[in-house]
């Protein structure tokens, strides 16, 4: 569960008079129903849902965007419904480029158990508007093949779910689309429609990319009901340069700390570009407008000094992790490449720190100029003994003075910062 500290630091801001006000502010609100009628049903508690797939172990940070985002509603006033859709990820939403593998019944309801601890991370589970976890598999297990075409799929016309950007995408590619992941937004559909009937929710937030999906549950509670609910969508995130924001070299940034370390999220937030970093602390902060602001002056006036990397860095982190996790990679991080000390660092943040980095396995009384070789700093012997005699190389932070030197200094765990130059590092670890 969220910690109490954590939640309790968290608010929105209030020079905002509407939320709708704050997350057009924050760059949140790419697509919606009537605006006006939107405004009107978020003057009162309101019950709403996301939805969340278990295709994978952990959640990542495109679904952090819809964590806070759900996080910041709630802190409205509104009833948040955390989806895990244990019977949806056993289908999967289409994808643009190819068909989804399909992972067994076990491994989805395990995963399903690990995305439900993980939003506990981020949502209110108590207090006065506690969000409620619910799984679609609940309802859906209930229908048969039948029920599930005569009672929904007869409320579905093909034409409209042919127009849908992944499957038009699919069906103009070589692999075309199976009847699963067609069928996916059928079932998408009728979760909206059954939190509708349980629990009175009226809208549902989501990614733009999920838009078809989205309208599918709208479109079926209008004919089904007879009435009109609400969407919202947040746009996809991209960085300045047109990339997909949250991918680095092809891997998503995950929130189990077992699949991405808390020091590793603090690079990736540190290493953020200025052009990106003001828009991302709206997103993923809850610092207020003028905070951001002030930063946005920094990144401005004084942009080699990244104070506002250095913030979102620090206030992702402990978002997703915890404030001691959190300094203890700003720790790692200013030991590694500023003028913090090695030797003060844990021996499971500092594996977690060189993780990151080129190594080699290593013995004591081995070379620095093999270890120079070894870890890619330099190309070969030549090389490393030029780097050696031009004062670039040092081990933990302790200058090589000369060509013969060897490995006898190692860090707690048997580790050691090789660098050559003040940014270019490797690690090296003490062969068991």
């Amino acid at each position: 569960m969220a910690t109490a500290e954590t939640l309790a630091a968290q608010a929105n801001d209030p020079s905002f008079a509407h939320i709708i006000d704050e997350l057009k502010w924050r760059g949140l609100l790419a697509l919606s129903t009537d605006e006006t009628e939107l405004r009107k049903q978020l003057e009162k508690p309101t019950t709403y849902y996301c939805g969340f797939d278990p295709t994978a172990p952990s959640l990542h940070l495109g679904n952090l965007v819809q964590l806070l985002t759900m996080r910041r509603l709630q802190l409205a006033g509104h009833n948040p419904l955390a989806l895990v859709g244990g019977a949806t990820g056993l289908i999967g939403d289409p994808k643009p480029t190819a068909e989804r593998t399909l992972n067994s019944k076990e491994t989805v309801a395990a995963w399903v158990e690990k995305l439900a601890a993980q939003t506990a991370r981020f949502l209110d589970y108590s207090g006065s508007n506690p969000a409620r976890l619910v799984n679609n598999l609940d309802w859906t297990s209930g229908y048969s093949a039948i029920d599930l075409l005569r009672e929904i799929g007869k409320h579905f016309r093909v034409g409209k779910m042919l127009s849908k950007d992944a499957v038009s995408a699919r069906l103009n590619s070589e692999s075309g689309i199976s009847y699963t992941e067609f069928s996916y937004q059928i079932l998408q559909g009728l979760d909206f429609l059954e939190l509708y009937r349980r629990y009175d929710c009226v809208m549902q937030s989501g990614g733009s990319d999920q838009w078809g999906n989205l309208t599918a549950g709208s479109d079926l509670i209008h004919k089904v009901e007879g009435k009109s609910v609400h969407l919202i969508a947040t746009p996809l995130i991209t960085n300045s340069d047109g990339k997909k924001f949250g991918k680095s070299e092809g891997n998503a940034i995950w929130l189990d700390s077992d699949l991405t370390s808390p020091y590793a999220m603090y690079q990736f937030w540190l290493n953020t570009d200025d052009a990106d970093v003001i828009d991302r602390l709206k997103v993923f902060t809850f610092l207020t407008k003028t905070e951001i602001d002030d930063l946005a002056e920094q990144v401005r006036d004084e942009p080699f000094k990244r104070e506002a990397q250095r913030r979102l860095a620090l206030e992702v982190t402990e978002l997703v992790h915890s404030k001691a996790q959190a300094e203890a990679a700003r720790d790692a991080s200013l030991a590694l490449f500023g003028a913090g000390e090695l030797r003060n660092l844990d021996q499971e943040v500092l594996r977690d720190a060189l993780s990151e980095l080129p190594s080699a396995i290593v013995r004591e009384g081995d070379s620095v100029v093999s270890a120079l070789v070894s870890t890619g700093l330099c190309e070969s012997n030549g090389a490393a003994r030029r780097a050696i005699a031009q004062g670039a190389v040092s081990v933990n932070k302790v200058k090589i003075d000369h060509e013969e030197a060897i490995l006898s200094d190692f860090l707690v765990g048997g580790m050691a910062v090789l660098a050559r130059g003040k940014k270019t590092l490797a690690a090296l670890f003490l062969a068991k």
